[in-house]
Parts: structure tokens; sequence; C-alpha cells
């Protein structure tokens, strides 16, 4: 069984490969702040073409953010995994030139599926939505 410090290095390995594929997420200026085995944190800020006829960011993008920290948590452990379901509440709105924080944290994981809270915020700390991403662990590595 590999020890932590293993672990961590396949989780950083991991996040490293998968960042180099996600071309949305670099297309979105999403920068992965730190990365842990099954938790990850990811920034991105709010840009005037994902602002929506309110005034606000178009809930879409803010998905999409807390997809890509939620994709970048379940696939720290070598293992190809996808998304079986997701759900999301939106608390509070964001807006141009907010800086969003996206912390992604393993709840469970088994042998093939698993279950990630992701909590978006301003750089503040105030809450901008809660997501919920059921995983679904198929027959690949990463690495």
């Amino acid at each position: 069984m590999a020890d932590s410090h293993e672990k961590q290095k396949i989780a950083e390995e991991c996040a490293r490969v998968l960042g180099e594929r996600d071309a949305a997420t670099a297309h979105l200026g999403m920068e992965l702040v730190s990365v842990t085995p099954g938790n990850v944190v990811i920034t991105m800020t709010v840009k005037d073409y994902m602002v929506q006829g309110h005034g606000n960011c178009h809930g879409g993008y803010i998905f999409t953010l807390a997809d890509s920290a939620f994709a970048f948590a379940c696939n720290t452990y070598n293992a190809v995994t996808v998304a079986q379901g997701c759900s999301i509440e939106y608390m509070k709105p964001a807006i141009l030139g907010d800086a969003l924080v996206a912390k992604a944290s393993e709840v469970s994981r088994g042998k093939r599926t698993g279950v990630y809270d992701v909590r978006i915020e301003r750089s503040d700390g105030e809450l901008v939505a809660l997501m919920r991403g059921k995983s679904y662990q198929v027959n690949a590595t990463l690495l």
C-alpha cells in the first residue's frame, strides 16, 4: 500500500496530466491552486463574456468551475473517473471581476463510485454555490 507521500505525488501527477488535456478549464482561465488525494482548490475570475442579461455571472460558468474541480478531485488516484451525475444549488450571484474559488472534497469513495462536494466561494469567503457530484471509475488509468 502506498504511503501518504506517494499518494500525494500520484495526486499531483494526475492533476498535471489531466490539466494538460483539459482545454475547457484552460480556456476559461481556471487555475489549480492545490491538490491532495480526493481534494482540490481551483480559481476562476468572472470575465465579461461570462456575464448574463441580469449582470451576474451565468450559472453555466459557475457550474463549469464546480465540474472542473469535481473532475480534478475524483481523478487523483490514477483511475480514470467520470461524472455519473451532478446537482448544484446557487446561493448568491457572482459579478464581473469576482475571483471565484472552487473547493472540491471527497465525501466517499468506493470501488467504482464516489461522492464529492464542491463549494464555490468568492475570494472573501461568501458562498456562491454548492455542487454535489457522483463519480464513476472506468477501467483505465490516467498515468
